[in-house]
């Protein structure tokens, strides 16, 4: 009877000892296996940045990438007052208003051509004012357009480019619409300056 009660109590204490010794095992293999899962994320994870990270690089030293980047580094090559921007502004829409955005930034280029240079006055409100003889070096400003005209989102932009240096102008100082202009003062222009171009309603001289 004895020995059939020993015999229970063996079994059972193997039992036990053999269940814990799984859960120790499973506990073991949890706690092992979570790292390798965790490593292998993180391997993963990094083999991905480093590819979006190579991804951009190659992006940023492309040739297209390089064009973006210089227009955004561009600044401003003229600073101008609050007043020489209105002035500029106006005579630009007086001139051109009924131009493409080239021949606007054609009329800006002018007057920024003229405060450039020794020939003319040194801010934009005086060249676009300056008289020779008399006679306005800009007719808009004695006609009443200069003072009445509504700038328009496509001159603002025209005078943006100007002023971030773009010039298209091959150095003109001087333009006309020739449909309109008096035959004196053209003839003035034939006999005294060199014709560049025309674009639009305007023909270029310097």
């Amino acid at each position: 009877m004895y020995k059939k009660y020993i015999m229970s109590f063996a079994l059972t204490s193997m039992t036990v000892l053999s269940s814990w010794v799984c859960v120790k095992e499973l506990r073991i293999d949890r706690i092992a296996a979570d790292p390798a899962f965790r490593m292998e994320y993180v391997d993963e994870s990094i083999a991905e940045d480093k590819h979006s990270f190579m991804e951009m690089i190659s992006s940023v030293s492309s040739g297209q990438r390089v064009v973006g980047y210089e227009v955004l580094e561009k600044t401003k090559q003229y600073q101008l007052s609050d007043k020489d921007y209105d002035a500029l502004l106006r005579i630009v829409e007086a001139e051109a208003g009924g131009e493409d955005q080239d021949g606007k930034l054609l009329v800006a280029n002018v007057v920024l051509n003229r405060v450039n240079s020794d020939l003319f006055p040194d801010t934009v409100v005086d060249v676009v004012m300056q008289k020779e003889q008399g006679i306005a070096q800009f007719s808009p400003t004695v006609d009443g357009r200069y003072q009445s005209v509504r700038i328009s989102g496509d001159t603002r932009q025209a005078v943006e480019r100007a002023l971030y240096g773009e010039d298209i102008s091959q150095g003109a100082l001087y333009f006309c619409a020739r449909e309109k202009a008096d035959s004196e003062k053209l003839q003035w222009f034939d006999r005294k300056l060199t014709r560049l171009f025309a674009y639009g309603h305007h023909e270029f001289f310097q």
